[in-house]
């Protein structure tokens, strides 16, 4: 028999636009339209025929034509940009919206977590959602209850158990969804971007549910833009792009491909920056340069690394003690910072130059990060430019032999020694030291 727990054959959804709403009438307009409505019906007419001929100025194809497999037990990460038709594949997997061609087949028990409120009854409490929802997934009263418990801990929204979901926030909302998406034991979960919506304690809880679910042979279909929480949990991911599928294969190279290795400045020049607008002081470029001064497009651990900005300032007399900041960030978690304030002031710059900060060893494990730029004065910013440039560091070893274990979850390389110490008594009854060290 085979493993294959979800097979997509072919799909394609196709989806009408320029369509506009309906929305209240004036006497004027009711007027006019019985005057209005064989016109009105005839073009409505027309746009129908031409959309059943699929001409493409009516329809947009959200998915077109894509087939893959998911092997029981897998975790498959899902990964596009905007509009890429993420949230339309799982939308169909959960049986929320029809195809417009192709079929899936299904082997297990589905549940989902899609958009904030999907599955909930907004009139009903939180313990008659539950009891809803595990009725929808084909659960009996005793099972449910059975797991009820378990998912009212791990929500921690006990206290609101028995008020009415519409009264929630949209944080209450995801915690008790994805409590009852993860303990209600489908054989195959789907996520979606939601958890985003979460704090951050509770995203770590979710990613952590979700390990021991893979642990214990549930398949997961994750729709995330958080990359470090893709790669932590996904070993096979799937990328999406235009409704078509880009890419499927191993994470670590999918999400390479997806974030365009290398460095990404911004299509704005630095110096026209909305950020850097009516200061007297202004970053022009930005560099990485190796030990050689030669330019890098993208970062190994462990190389010296020289971050060159090139400035131009328009007031020195003002601004001659300027200091410059640098904070290094991973998907919006700030990890380090870099300023000058913490070494010998500079004094008297020149009104165009170059502020060069050197690392010895770059302590960064591989992965996608953006670098963060604040020139202030007498403790007090002049601006600060987030993302001024987003930078990647590639697989390479830091240590002598191989990476650390823990990796992708450690955040950063030491660079630091062993040496071990042992005692033995040879046969004249010394004790002598032997020593090896490792550098």
């Amino acid at each position: 028999m085979s493993d294959t727990i979800l097979k997509v054959s072919n799909l394609s959804k196709r989806y009408r636009i320029g369509a506009a709403e309906k929305g209240g009438k004036t006497f004027r307009e009711a007027v006019m339209e019985g005057f209005t409505a064989p016109v009105r019906n005839f073009a409505r007419l027309r746009n129908l025929t031409r959309f059943k001929n699929g001409d493409e100025e009516d329809t947009i194809w959200a998915l077109k034509d894509i087939s893959f497999e998911v092997k029981e037990g897998e975790v498959l990460g899902v990964i596009g940009r905007n509009g890429a038709g993420k949230s339309t594949l799982l939308k169909i997997l959960s049986r929320i919206v029809e195809p417009t061609s192709g079929f899936v087949e299904i082997h297990g028990r589905i549940s989902s977590l899609l958009e904030v409120g999907t599955g909930f009854h907004p009139e009903l409490t939180g313990r008659e959602n539950i009891f809803l929802n595990g009725g929808i997934l084909g659960m009996r009263k005793k099972e449910i209850e059975s797991k009820f418990d378990d998912i009212v801990s791990f929500s921690e929204i006990g206290k609101f158990i028995d008020t009415p979901v519409k009264r929630y926030s949209s944080g209450m909302y995801v915690r008790l969804a994805f409590a009852v998406a993860a303990h209600l034991e489908p054989e195959i979960l789907l996520v979606d971007e939601v958890l985003a919506v979460g704090d951050i304690s509770f995203q770590k809880k979710c990613l952590g549910k979700m390990t021991e679910l893979a642990g214990g042979g549930r398949t997961i279909l994750f729709v995330s833009h958080n990359m470090t929480a893709i790669q932590l949990l996904c070993e096979k991911c799937m990328l999406l792009e235009n409704g078509r599928i880009e890419d499927i294969g191993r994470t670590s190279g999918i999400v390479d491909k997806y974030l365009n290795v290398g460095l990404d400045i911004s299509n704005i020049p630095l110096a026209e920056r909305k950020e850097q607008e009516n200061s007297d002081f202004v970053i022009t470029d930005i560099e990485f340069l190796d030990s050689k001064g030669q330019k890098l497009t993208n970062l190994s651990p462990g190389q010296p690394v020289s971050i060159v900005l090139s400035y131009i300032c328009e007031d020195v007399e003002k601004l001659k003690m300027v200091d410059v900041l640098l904070r290094i960030s991973q998907n919006g978690q700030q990890l380090f910072e870099l300023s000058t304030y913490n070494f010998e002031p500079f004094r008297d710059i020149p009104p165009k130059g170059r502020f060069i900060c050197n690392i010895n060893r770059l302590p960064l494990v591989p992965g996608h990060y953006s670098l963060g730029i604040g020139p202030y004065f007498w403790g007090q910013y002049l601006y600060w430019m987030e993302d001024a440039i987003k930078f990647y560091v590639k697989e390479a070893p830091f240590f002598p032999t191989a990476h650390p274990p823990g990796e992708p979850s450690v955040k950063f390389f030491v660079d630091h020694s062993w040496e071990t110490k042992s005692e033995w008594q040879n046969s004249s009854g010394l004790i002598k030291n032997r020593e090896r060290g490792n550098a």
